[in-house]
């Protein structure tokens, strides 16, 4: 994920090993994809090795539209039932991009999940999966009402009440979750789309992807996540299910206040200020925000799990519930402005990273594992700081002992005093990234199709529209940050400079 405070579904800041993520389902004005040449299918008799069942041919169930997203291990299409008519989303995922046995159980634990929690108020309706020779095709409620904060940012105005209309169905989802035995793990605005354009379209959390069963007595110690949303326990590794409140109470703060709580300029920073939580409930716009909101963002953001509110409490907050406590005055539309910047800045840096990690070569995250086995040379599964420095000097390295000190800071998020393969992964892959021109050209040529050493107006709305960014108010906020010599058009190191700094600028937190 590299030192992005945000992202695309497909990769985030912060996961588990795996490489699989899933594809977004919002509805977008595409073109029809071409028709797909006619393959052999491979014999109903046999079985597929995700799910278990023997293939299916998609196409004599249902017709494959057209495309509404793309990401890294497939595409979604809008399908149409044959035998009713009826309209959703399938998402096809190449197996043959399925290359691990992590991969695999992934994928077939998210469709676990979506059968388990279809039904439920606020979760995407699961309609089957199939399995060919060559995709696993999952088939699911077409959610048309595009991403929530878009939504809101294109309203122009909403109040505390609307605020806590939206607020309940995301803690309904925590809720939900956590009665039918699941730890979602990965709850962010991105994840909750709208049914229909309606303004009183229900929110639907779509993807599961890192979502686990709960199992009694468990701790679990996998980083997972995304940055700005993640919980302190979980940088300590060692948490459990009250992780997804602190996650909806982050976006809560995000709807109130248009930025997150705990942010900074690189993603290890940001981390330290979770970890800090020092949270801010005075500057602007909080004084003009009831007191009966920040309580109850006070209580969801508790350091203590323990003491932390459930769920279901929650639901029965006078600020929360139904004809609560939760006004109709207008937030003041400087919130609208910043949730905008903070959105489109994202945007563009989620797609940057993914393109870079998308062609990172998978010798170099092989050739990163095989530099961890040699430093940690006591075969202990953690990097010491007399390790990291007697492994760099083996390398050649010529780094002073304050920047070696440095990189081991960065790298020990839990702040153990070692290094674990997941944090040494983590920081390494980051700085390989961000660090390396020839990533940063690579992204950036990506934007700049015509070689012309600038990212234009219809550049930037060409790419983002691939991924469904490509929205005029978009184009504009990420002109309006990265453009700093207003000429209308993205340099390379104004590239740069955007990929290497956090999205919300200082002036604005005030």
């Amino acid at each position: 994920m590299g030192l992005c405070c945000s992202k695309v579904r497909e990769i985030p800041i912060l996961s588990s090993s795996s490489a699989y993520r899933p594809v977004p389902i919002v509805e977008q004005q595409t073109q029809p994809p071409p028709p797909a040449p006619q393959k052999p299918m491979a014999s109903a008799s046999e079985v597929g090795p995700i799910l278990g069942k023997p293939y299916v041919d998609i196409r004599t169930v249902y017709d494959l539209d057209r495309e509404l997203g793309r990401g890294q291990f497939g595409i979604t299409y809008l399908c149409t039932e044959k035998a009713t008519g009826f309209k959703y989303a399938c998402k096809s995922i190449s197996t043959a991009k399925l290359v691990s046995p992590k991969d695999i159980e992934d994928v077939r634990r998210e469709v676990l999940m979506l059968q388990h929690l279809t039904g439920q108020p606020n979760i995407v309706e699961f309609k089957g999966a199939y399995e060919d020779g060559e995709n696993l095709y999952v088939v699911m409620e077409l959610c048309s009402g595009g991403e929530l904060f878009d939504r809101i940012t294109a309203k122009g105005n909403y109040s505390e009440k609307e605020a806590a209309r939206i607020g309940r169905q995301i803690v309904n989802v925590v809720h939900v979750c956590h009665f039918m035995g699941v730890m979602h793990r990965d709850l962010k605005p991105e994840n909750f789309l709208l049914v229909s354009k309606d303004d009183d379209s229900p929110l639907k959390a779509t993807d599961f992807g890192l979502s686990v069963f709960i199992e009694e007595g468990q701790i679990y110690k996998d980083i997972v996540g995304s940055a700005y949303y993640v919980a302190p326990e979980v940088l300590r590794r060692k948490y459990g299910k009250e992780i997804d409140v602190w996650s909806a109470g982050v976006i809560l703060y995000i709807l109130l206040s248009g930025f997150p709580p705990f942010w900074a300029e690189t993603e290890k920073a940001i981390f330290e200020e979770i970890l800090k939580a020092q949270l801010d409930l005075e500057s602007s716009p909080w004084p003009s925000i009831s007191s009966s909101a920040k309580d109850l963002i006070r209580k969801m953001l508790t350091v203590d799990p323990q003491k932390r509110i459930t769920a279901a409490e929650a639901l029965e907050h006078p600020w929360l519930k139904e004809d609560g406590d939760a006004s109709d005055k207008p937030i003041h539309s400087a919130v609208l402005i910043r949730m905008r910047q903070f959105r489109a800045m994202n945007k563009m840096k989620q797609l940057a990273l993914k393109v870079i990690a998308e062609t990172m070569p998978e010798e170099e995250i092989k050739g990163l594992k095989e530099m961890f086995n040699n430093i940690d040379t006591d075969r202990s599964g953690t990097i010491t700081y007399e390790e990291l420095k007697t492994g760099l000097a083996k390398l050649g390295s010529k780094l002073p002992e304050s920047e070696i000190k440095q990189l081991m800071d960065a790298a020990d998020v839990d702040k153990s005093g070692s290094i674990d393969y997941i944090e040494f992964i983590t920081v390494t892959m980051h700085r390989h990234r961000l660090e390396s021109e020839e990533n940063l050209h690579r992204a950036f040529n990506y934007f700049d199709k015509d070689g012309s050493g600038y990212i234009t107006r219809d550049e930037l709305r060409h790419a983002m529209t691939g991924y469904g960014m490509g929205d005029e108010a978009t184009i504009d906020e990420i002109l309006n940050d990265v453009d700093t010599d207003f000429d209308g058009k993205i340099n390379f190191e104004e590239f740069v400079q955007m990929m290497r700094r956090g999205t919300v600028d200082d002036g604005q937190h005030a």
